[in-house]
């Protein structure tokens, strides 16, 4: 992207996404990490972002009392440190705004932010006093303008444990920096300074609860915190053309500070992820952008729940699409080579099949009642079903054609009366005999080879027959053992019929076999891969509470300690509980699995046996038989 482009619209006050941006991120395959910048308008956020994009410009500055940025917008360029991972920069409009005068908007805008980004930047001007503190109003209405689940109790979620798990990392960065990093004649870093801002005091009254308020809020919501101090970065005659003047003539110390947000946010900005611990590529970011703006502009609030739901039914359907692409592409080879004998299309279909299933595994999430794996199973065996299909009609084909062409000379001769003579009929039986021969010995006729020379030979009984009467030089005794002799080869013909439809139905018992086998195994390693995801997400959430915790102890606050002590423990228990409920739904899932698989191989069973059951009757006609040297198919 050559330069940003407005994400989402603010119009009138009435929120909208650009289609062209979406469009943008819906091409945006790669893995991404969300930077967004947040803060009161005209504070020099846009200049920041530039920097972040190793841009000299991009995003509008200006040197007006006017806001330059309306909505959000999007600069999305490749990560510097991290290969094939793309930074997506997101420049907020200014909050506060005299020209807007709607509070609520800005609140709208800054929750947004939040639910986009992996890393919050909070731009200020001056310092982290108390005033600077509750300008950070917003971080107050969050508990109303975001819901993490939707069928969760407002008071749990007010307690900020599980919006900790979900919100980005937070960087407060304070501009035009005047005062000493000093605190009791000690020297301290930035860090230290936010921490020391957002204390708490120890008492009840009123004025007290106020104070400590929007702090805990911050504390509580954004557990992972960093400050960066900027001194100014010229002389104020300067600021105006602050936008055209060389990197170089900027403060040096200005730079130096500068170079290292840089750095940080390269390195230590993690991938967005969703609830689950999943990371999202662009494309889902897109469908997350859509979804949240809708909810907003329906006057609703936006759930992490819901729209990540909503994210994974989309993304899942499109991992079956690509799942079947995959799959289609890997049978075109075999496709091409039709007809072929059924071990090399069923080759070709378990590697084509387990490609697919890859596949759709890398991209899917959530698909926690299997519904999608299930989908691309069904779409990959409609699709075998098909190339089996026609796989079976050029063999048809083949073996028809074939046979037409070799017994043309014959089918002349019956026309000219050639076997109209005495003798006639072993002079049939010759050419007959010589037909087949050949065409035993004509290679890749398919899976129907066995089949269709039934046919064949079936078709030709009544020739044969009126022929083998018709001739003179046979006695009845002799007609009598000729036709027992044609009968046997026809019925061991058809034997070698039942053996073909056998062995295709045999190696499909074994595909399926094979096929339920990974698809079992491909969802177990999921679920694992998903549950350590979770695990990994509550362990942060734990060691960032308990080391909350622990501060709270270390500055007297014993009655707010342990009011996180009593929340830590409803955490392991809320935690414990979803571990028991996700272990038996996996039981309940791989059951529901293996009784399907169980039903498949029953149904095939029972078409084997009815296969065999066809198949006795001759059987058991022809070893009453004396085969003979005469018209016999070998």
């Amino acid at each position: 992207m050559d330069s940003p482009m407005c994400l989402v619209k603010n119009a009138d006050g009435e929120l909208c996404v650009e289609p062209e941006a979406i469009d943008y991120l819906m091409g945006l395959k790669q893995k991404v990490v969300v930077v967004s910048v947040v803060g009161l308008y005209r504070t020099g956020k846009s200049y920041l972002m530039n920097k972040l994009a190793q841009k000299r410009s991009g995003f509008a500055l200006g040197a007006t009392i006017q806001s330059k940025t309306k909505g959000i917008w999007m600069w999305c360029v490749p990560h510097p440190e991290k290969t094939d991972h793309t930074l997506v920069l997101l420049d907020t409009e200014g909050l506060g705004d005299v020209e807007k005068g709607d509070s609520k908007n800005d609140a709208w805008i800054f929750s947004l932010a939040i639910l986009l980004s992996s890393t919050l930047v909070y731009n200020s001007r001056g310092t982290i006093d108390n005033d600077a503190v509750e300008k950070l109003q917003y971080v107050n209405e969050l508990t109303e303008m975001i819901k993490v689940k939707s069928s969760t109790d407002n008071e749990e979620e007010g307690e900020g444990t599980q919006f900790m798990q979900f919100f980005p990392n937070f960087v407060w960065t304070v501009r035009d920096f005047t005062l000493k990093l000093e605190m009791d004649s000690r020297e301290i870093t930035p860090d230290e300074y936010l921490e020391n801002s957002l204390k708490l005091k120890t008492g009840t009254s009123k004025k007290i609860n106020d104070y400590n308020f929007p702090r805990e809020c911050i504390r509580n919501f954004f557990p992972s915190r960093k400050c960066f101090v900027f001194p100014s970065p010229t002389t104020p005659d300067n600021m105006q053309r602050l936008d055209s003047m060389d990197e170089a003539e900027l403060s040096e110390l200005f730079r130096e500070v500068a170079d290292t947000f840089c750095r940080f946010i390269f390195q230590e900005s993690r991938m967005k992820t969703v609830i689950g611990g999943h990371t999202l590529t662009g494309e889902m970011l897109g469908h997350l952008v859509n979804t949240y703006v809708e909810t907003i502009a329906k006057g609703n609030v936006p759930c992490l729940e819901n729209a990540v739901l909503a994210m994974a039914k989309i993304e899942n359907q499109a991992a079956v699409d690509e799942g079947l692409v995959v799959y289609q592409k890997g049978m075109e080879d075999v496709k091409a080579l039709f007809p072929v004998d059924i071990n090399q299309l069923s080759e070709n279909h378990l590697r084509s099949e387990t490609q697919a299933t890859k596949a759709f595994m890398k991209r899917s999430f959530k698909d926690k009642d299997g519904e999608f794996l299930q989908a691309l199973a069904e779409d990959i065996s409609k699709h075998y079903g098909d190339l089996s299909k026609q796989n079976k009609d050029a063999s048809e084909k083949k073996c028809k054609d074939l046979l037409e062409k070799l017994s043309a000379q014959m089918d002349q001769g019956m026309k000219e009366g050639t076997y109209a003579t005495p003798g006639g009929y072993e002079l049939y039986c010759n050419h007959h005999d010589n037909i087949v021969a050949q065409y035993r010995a004509e290679p890749n006729k398919g899976v129907r080879a066995e089949e269709i020379l039934e046919q064949f030979l079936k078709d030709k009984s009544a020739e044969s027959n009126s022929i083998l009467q018709a001739d003179k030089q046979l006695t009845e005794n002799e007609k009598e053992i000729q036709a027992e002799k044609k009968k046997t080869a026809e019925l061991e013909q058809e034997k070698a019929a039942f053996r073909e439809q056998q062995a295709e139905m045999e190696r499909t018992i074994e595909n399926n076999r094979i096929s339920q086998e990974k698809y079992l195994k491909e969802m177990k390693e999921k679920m694992e891969e998903e549950r350590k995801q979770q695990q990994q997400e509550f362990n942060r959430t734990l060691e960032r509470r308990m080391q909350e915790q622990k501060d709270l102890l270390e500055k007297g606050h014993k009655e707010k300690a342990e009011l996180m002590r009593q929340e830590i423990l409803e955490i392991k228990k809320r935690d414990e509980l979803e571990r028991e409920t996700n272990t038996q739904n996996q039981k309940v899932l791989m059951e529901l699995f293996n009784r399907q698989a169980v039903g498949q191989k029953e149904q095939m069973e029972m078409l084997m046996r009815e296969l065999n059951n066809r198949s006795q009757t001759p059987v058991q006609v022809v070893e009453r038989l004396v085969p003979q040297p005469s018209c016999i198919v070998m």
